[in-house]
């Protein structure tokens, strides 16, 4: 069996699986937290999603939601579907940008974002944090993973060179504090700060 073709956001490719390696390495890790914050039931909208490896894994993991992808780039949709062909509890992905100002999307009771903030503009994540408060209730979960910088924690020189090439490829890319994303995130209060493996951290928000 070829395996799935690397996946680089806006990159064209044959297979229409694309393949994110990191995916392997996190999801359980994200998983074992997801358990602790996720709703029982409900919907779950996963913005940019990007390959569809974590929607397949996560929606498999927790059979009871029902696990909404998105992403902007239609390589990606294409490769969510084919990731989360069969699994009854993942739904068609959508296809909008987090920065947009309307989602297609009325209601959710969780949202989850994985390694987006740090490779878009700041306007991605100011549109995540107002999308999300649309769209979520009351102590609802916005839950926010990748890496970060943080005030008082010297951060690690992979995540130093990290954020120098992202910059370098686009300079409105690279790596944000928490302390600007939780100043940015004023319809939330930050109920957890996480670290997570590979110098990464798994940020917790519920919906004031």
């Amino acid at each position: 069996m070829t395996a799935p073709a690397p996946w680089i956001p806006g990159e064209a490719g044959e297979a229409a699986r694309r393949h994110a390696p990191a995916t392997l390495r996190n999801r359980m890790a994200i998983a074992d937290v997801l358990r602790e914050v996720l709703p029982r039931s409900g919907v779950v909208l996963e913005v940019a999603s990007g390959s569809g490896e974590h929607a397949a894994y996560f929606a498999q993991e927790f059979p009871a939601l029902d696990w909404q992808p998105s992403d902007p780039d239609p390589d990606a949709r294409r490769s969510i579907g084919a990731w989360c062909e069969g699994i009854a509890n993942v739904l068609p992905p959508l296809d909008f940008d987090a920065a947009a100002g309307t989602w297609p999307i009325a209601r959710a009771d969780a949202v989850l974002c994985v390694n987006m903030v740090h490779i878009s503009p700041w306007d991605a994540t100011l549109g995540l944090l107002a999308g999300a408060a649309k769209l979520l209730p009351p102590d609802a979960p916005l839950i926010l993973y990748g890496p970060f910088l943080q005030a008082g924690v010297p951060t690690a020189p992979s995540n130093l060179a990290f954020d120098e090439s992202l910059r370098a490829r686009d300079s409105r890319w690279g790596l944000r504090s928490v302390e600007a994303v939780t100043a940015a995130a004023t319809s939330f209060s930050l109920d957890q700060c996480l670290a997570m493996p590979a110098n990464n951290l798994l940020l917790v928000f519920r919906r004031n």
